[in-house]
């Protein structure tokens, strides 16, 4: 046994001193990259046996972030291990500490040293060592086995303190799971500031100049006036309390939004005397006292009490875009809620407004930070030597209007990977390292309401922007590597462990699934394994899968497929089908054999119904092709494009506008039928490729 001990440890020798006679190991790619690199020799493995240790004295701080590296670490690997442990790592444990000796990490910083036995992150504080498991993952992630971890040490920490985004929700509600989601998906990019605009109006003009019908949405639970609350889609308090406990966790900070004085027509539709007869309904009357009473009221609902719904250090008071002509009293106002907030021990942000209003009322300055959008309504170098602080959000650069033509659709990448960091604040640029740029937040705002947006659609559009702006936030601008090669890398790298929110499917070839569905054949042919998990009253009968209407369904593996995707199978339906009988169904959207009333094929999402001018002719088999991405969704019969729809023109009466209709769909695969509305009749040679307009 000794020799056999002995033989081991000269091979391993050898092989480790062969290792350090090469090149040592060269900067992991992570997003947003490493500050510091200095490569070893050789590998971090995890093993079966791999442990979660915490160092003993820090346990208690470290327990949460511990919780959440283990079930990551569960996802990514497919080991149901990692136990959480205290004291002393053995070989092949991953270590983490709060005892840093480098005071220059600061807040956020750690350091990340990895050999062949362990591996080690410390910082000084919590959200500094979240941030090294977010590395750790990254890297594992891109590796084919999910285990390793190049020996080396990093020393990260970030340029920017702030590194956020502002999602608009409300002129289009978001779902509590896709807020949560995204705490998980910023934080797996060091993405730090989860601006959350809970209320907002539609256009006037575009619902008829009528503003009692004119869109208006506030997002949250209201006890003091309850008819304040959307009816379409809004939040319990409590829901809201435990998402900003959940973004804790994760190192993200939730800043909640209530918009006033202006934005403020979810507010006048239940408290008509507030609102301005001079500049319109969707602006608060400032000469009025009852709206401060009203909006006073708005605000202590949230800050008030020993548990309080806005828990967060911070609360954004709105004021964006109010009229100029009584910038007095926009002033006062403006003054008057930054005073209010901070009596709840919060600190107050605010849109910039003040050179737009101009005026002698005093706005406090001290402890408040300013998002400068646009240089027009907040100059930034008058706001810099008034004493703000100041978070470049500059709309010329940073803002996503989806499909409203204007602004971006889609963020300009290159160009932003090129030439922008928090430091340009439109075409203003302020030194490097400024003290009052205290970080940066790209947004995403539904101006066009009832555009044919969804979340699915919302994602597709931040998603490459977050890798690319996470980058910039916590670098800076960094010319050592092309905007090509990042892209490329970056290509490898998702939304973290067990998320696929874009509903990708990846596959040996570009088939990702092949279902024959005649008798006895539900297995997947196109050798990924992805079998019919299970059918409930249907029959794989000879010529194919039979559904017989109501529950009715074969279950595969995969809940939907996202953009690019086509989707081909054969389908006999019976003739006595009723209105939105269903031929595939997941949670989020379906494909109706006969979209409502109208007896063609169609498909369901997210509240907007879409029909293809098509009706599939019952008794016969027809093959079938639909095809996806992010412009649109096109049928094919029988191998022929019938029918695309894509960027629908709706005017609206009596003004020269008019919108663009999105008419996407997230493909859903998870039940061929349904679980309540099946289609009566049979389906057979169902395939799906991950690549668009593809038939064979």
């Amino acid at each position: 046994m000794k020799k056999y001990f002995l033989i081991a440890a000269c091979i391993c020798r050898t092989f480790i001193l062969g290792a350090q006679s090469g090149a040592a190991n060269p900067v992991p790619f992570v997003i947003p990259n490493l500050q510091e690199w200095k490569g070893g020799y050789g590998q971090f493995t995890l093993q079966s046996s791999t442990a979660i240790v915490m160092e003993e004295t820090s346990a208690n701080q470290l327990l949460a972030t511990a919780k959440i590296l283990q079930k990551d670490l569960q996802l990514l690997t497919g080991n149901a291990a990692y136990p959480i442990k205290t004291g002393v790592p053995g070989t092949g444990d991953i270590f983490l500490s709060l005892h840093a000796t480098d005071a220059t990490l600061g807040q956020e910083g750690y350091l990340l040293t990895a050999n062949l036995t362990s591996l080690h992150i410390s910082a000084l504080y919590t959200r500094g060592l979240f941030w090294g498991t977010r590395t750790l993952l990254q890297v594992l992630e891109q590796d084919k086995q999910h285990l390793h971890f190049p020996s080396g040490t990093t020393k990260d920490y970030p340029r920017y303190s702030i590194r956020g985004f502002v999602l608009d929700d409300g002129r289009k509600f978001f779902s509590l799971d896709f807020l949560r989601q995204y705490v998980k998906l910023m934080a797996y990019y060091k993405m730090n500031d989860f601006h959350i605009h809970l209320n907002d109006n539609g256009f006037y003009k575009h619902f008829g100049k009528n503003w009692d019908s004119t869109y208006a949405a506030f997002r949250l639970q209201s006890d003091t006036y309850p008819n304040l609350t959307a009816k379409d889609g809004s939040y319990t308090k409590q829901e809201f309390r435990e998402l900003q406990a959940l973004a804790t966790s994760y190192g993200v900070n939730i800043v909640p939004e209530i918009d006033v004085p202006a934005h403020s027509l979810a507010f006048t539709h239940f408290r008509p005397e507030i609102g301005s007869k001079k500049f319109g309904m969707d602006h608060l009357d400032l000469d009025n006292p009852v709206t401060y009473q009203v909006i006073d009221s708005v605000f202590m609902e949230y800050l008030e009490g020993p548990d309080p719904v806005f828990s967060g250090p911070e609360v954004h008071i709105g004021t964006d875009e109010y009229d100029k002509s009584s910038a007095e009293q926009f002033r006062a106002f403006t003054d008057h809620y930054i005073r209010l907030v901070e009596r709840y021990g919060k600190k107050a942000r605010l849109w910039g407004a003040l050179t737009h209003a101009k005026g002698n009322t005093p706005v406090k300055v001290k402890d408040v930070t300013m998002n400068v959008w646009y240089n027009g309504y907040a100059d930034p170098v008058e706001m810099k030597k008034a004493g703000y602080d100041i978070i470049s959000t500059p709309d010329g650069w940073l803002y996503i209007v989806p499909a409203a033509g204007y602004y971006y659709d889609y963020l300009n990448l290159p160009m932003l990977y090129k030439k922008w960091e928090p430091v340009q604040v439109g075409d203003v640029r302020f030194k490097d390292q400024d003290p009052q740029i205290k970080g940066g937040s790209f947004a995403v705002w539904n101006d066009v309401v009832g555009n044919g947006i969804t979340e699915k659609d919302v994602h597709d559009r931040v998603f490459p922007a977050m890798q690319v702006l996470s980058q910039k936030m916590w670098r800076g601008t960094d010319t050592t590597q092309l905007y090509d090669v990042f892209a490329k890398k970056a290509s490898a790298i998702g939304e973290g462990p067990g998320a696929n929110m874009r509903g990708k499917v990846a596959g040996e070839t570009d088939l990702v699934l092949d279902y024959d569905l005649r008798k006895g054949n539900s297995k997947d042919r196109s050798g990924n394994k992805r079998h019919i998990v299970k059918t409930i009253h249907s029959d794989n009968k000879k010529d194919g899968l039979q559904l017989n209407g109501g529950r009715s369904f074969a279950q595969t593996p995969v809940q939907e497929i996202g953009y690019n995707y086509t989707v081909a199978f054969t389908i006999k339906p019976d003739m006595n089908n009723d209105p939105n009988a269903t031929l595939f169904s997941s949670p989020g959207s379906t494909v109706k054999l006969k979209q409502q009333q109208t007896g063609k094929l169609g498909f369901s999402r997210e509240g907007y119904d879409y029909v293809f001018d098509y009706v599939v002719p019952a008794g016969k088999w027809t093959t079938l092709a639909i095809s996806g991405d992010h412009k649109g969704t096109r049928l094919y019969v029988d191998g022929k494009l019938l029918q695309s729809l894509k960027a629908q023109r709706i005017s609206f009466a009596g003004t020269k506008d008019s919108m663009t209709k999105v008419q996407t769909l997230f493909f859903p695969l998870q039940h061929i039928g349904d679980t309540a509305h099946a289609f009566k009749g049979s389906i057979r040679d169902l395939k799906v490729w991950n690549v668009a307009d593809k038939l064979k």
